[in-house]
Formats: C-alpha cells, structure tokens, sequence
C-alpha cells in the first residue's frame, strides 16, 4: 500500500475501509476496503477530512476482484443468463426468461478447482422465473492475478456454455384421459384438468382432449390419431399399474413407439412410462399425478418443453434425490427432488 493525495487517488483501490459520521444523521462506512475511486467520491472523501488515503497498487499482472467478477461473468454465462454490476466484488448471476435451467457440474467443479474463485449455484435441470438468481460469482482475494482467469477462460472455450436457461417451446399437446369407469360417466374426470393446468403453465396449448375407456386399441388409435392431427406432445392419463384392467402401457406400445421407460425410481411417479412416437414425446401417467403435488411427471415435463431429448440414462439417475418428503408447505423446485 502507499499514501496519496485524495484529489490524486482516482481509478485506485481503497486499502481500507473509511467511516463517515454526520451527527444525528449517519455513522457507518462510507466506502469499503477495496472501492476503486471515482471522480464523484473525491468531494466527500474530503468532506470526511480525507486528505490523504492509503490505496493498493495493481501490479501489472493482478487484476482488481470487481473486474475479474466481470470477466468471470461473460465467460460463464451463456444464452437466458445476465448478471449484475459488481458489489464489494460480488456479481449476481439471473435469469433472463422463464425456461429450464441447465449447468454443466462438471466445468463448474474444474473452475472452482482453480482456486481463488468462487462459483455458487443453485441446481439445474429445473424450472427458473425470469430474473430469479442462478448463483453468484467472485474472486476470494482483493486482487488476483490475471493468468487465474485466462486460465478459467480456456477452460470453457469451445465448451458448451456452464450456465443457460433453454426457453420453453410451445407445445401442441394432446391429453388421452383413460378408465371406463369416467368414459361411462360413474365418476367426474379430475385427472384431466390437473395435466392441462400443467401444461399451461408453461405456456402450451391443449390442442385436444378426450376420454377412452380401457381398452387397448381404442387408446393405441387414439394416440395415433392424435399424431396425425399434428400434436407434439402426448399425454395418456391413468391406466398404468399391473392389474389386468389396465391398458395404457400396452396399448402405447402398440403404437411402435420406441419405448424409453415403464417405470421410474421416482416416488411418487414410480409406473410413469415415458416413449417417442417418431419424435413426439408420449407420457403414460400413473394415478399419483392426479393427486400428488410433485412426481416424476413434473421432473421430466420441463425437460421437455425446453426440446431435450429424454435417454434412459436420464431416467435412472432420477433415484439419487427421488425420494419426495412431502414437505407440509411444497417448494417445488427450490428443494433437492430431482436434481443430481
């Protein structure tokens, strides 16, 4: 650190932090250890009776933790993120549009290895609000030698990006809603308004809706005339446990669709099938999405809406954090269910 003249101080990096008392009014700091000086603070530095101030010198290779948090900001973030203005080194990493979060864990680990960085995310593979935080992002020391970054930089060039939000598309969706028991009128459809208020969520349309009775090839062709009246998604409720009434996983697989699970190791959503017909997703969904807040169905649905492909493998690895508590007030998805 060295001694300047405050009038001589501008564009340098306070040493310390410098406190202001305006009688009656204020007592506190009035600019922080680390504050690179501006024009506008010269008169109230002088007002505080600052005539000179002890500030750090930038090396040639060191770099000041407000510009490195920007440069780590820009290199980070890729489409569907910003991020904020520095404070006290610090920027906040955002969400530009409603859409599903995606972080690659395995570069945000390799950054945060490097060392004097600090990463902070929330998880990914979920839905995110417009302009709700991703994380945050900054430099452990005050200054910190520009090589660390240029180091980070390479790491991530020619990656796909550590942080996006994918938006969502809007989806023509089908909805078979199967059981004789509501085809005949005995009991009133609760499960079909539940995935339509889904669905609109993110924007979609119904595009249509109708009641099958539980029989095989009335819901196979059902499901292929919905195909062929151009929908994108298709959803078939109900049907889907091993009684011998229930006719849905069978009849979805008649259609020749290409079958990526019966059955996943998510409670609740454990007998939720998931298919592509060509490439139109095709849900077979089991009683509990009717009843439950949250299940396998709400996991996967972001996905997608935002066009990701679903593999087998993304279904398996649903087990670690797929344990639903049942939290008396639900926060779906701020928790752990799904992520990994």
């Amino acid at each position: 650190m060295k001694v300047v003249k405050t009038e001589e101080s501008i564009g340098m990096v306070l040493g310390h932090d410098i406190t202001e008392i305006v009688p009656g009014a204020f007592k506190g700091v009035a600019f922080k250890k680390g504050h690179v000086i501006k024009d506008e603070d010269i008169e109230r530095l002088l007002r505080i009776g600052k005539e000179h101030i002890y500030v750090f010198e930038l090396k040639e290779n060191e770099i000041h933790e407000d510009d490195a948090a920007i440069t780590l900001g820009k290199i980070v973030c890729g489409d569907g993120i910003y991020f904020t203005e520095p404070s006290e080194g610090k920027i906040n990493i955002l969400a530009k549009h409603k859409g599903l979060l995606k972080i690659d864990r395995d570069l945000l680990d390799e950054i945060n290895d490097l060392g004097e960085i600090c990463l902070a995310t929330i998880h990914g593979n979920r839905t995110i609000d417009k302009d709700a935080l991703v994380g945050g992002c900054r430099v452990i020391p005050l200054m910190v030698d520009k090589s660390k970054i240029e180091t980070a930089s390479n790491i991530l060039k020619n990656k796909p990006p550590l942080l996006e939000v994918k938006p969502f598309k809007n989806l023509k969706t089908a909805i078979i809603v199967s059981g004789s028991e509501v085809y005949k009128g005995r009991i009133e459809d609760k499960f079909g308004p539940v995935v339509e208020n889904k669905i609109k969520d993110f924007g979609s349309d119904v595009i249509y809706k109708t009641i099958v009775p539980d029989e095989l090839e009335t819901i196979r062709d059902k499901v292929l005339e919905c195909k062929d009246m151009g929908a994108e998604l298709i959803i078939v409720t109900g049907g889907m446990s091993v009684d011998p009434d229930d006719k849905t996983p069978g009849a979805i697989k008649a259609t020749g669709a290409d079958l990526i699970t019966y059955g996943t190791p998510v409670l609740p959503g454990a007998m939720l099938l998931f298919a592509y017909l060509d490439d139109i997703p095709v849900f077979g969904l089991p009683g509990c999405v009717m009843f439950a807040h949250t299940t396998a169905f709400d996991i996967l649905l972001p996905r997608v809406f935002a066009g990701e492909k679903i593999v087998r493998r993304d279904i398996t690895r649903l087990g670690y954090g797929g344990q639903c508590i049942k939290c008396d007030v639900c926060k779906f998805p701020d928790c752990y269910f799904g992520k990994y």
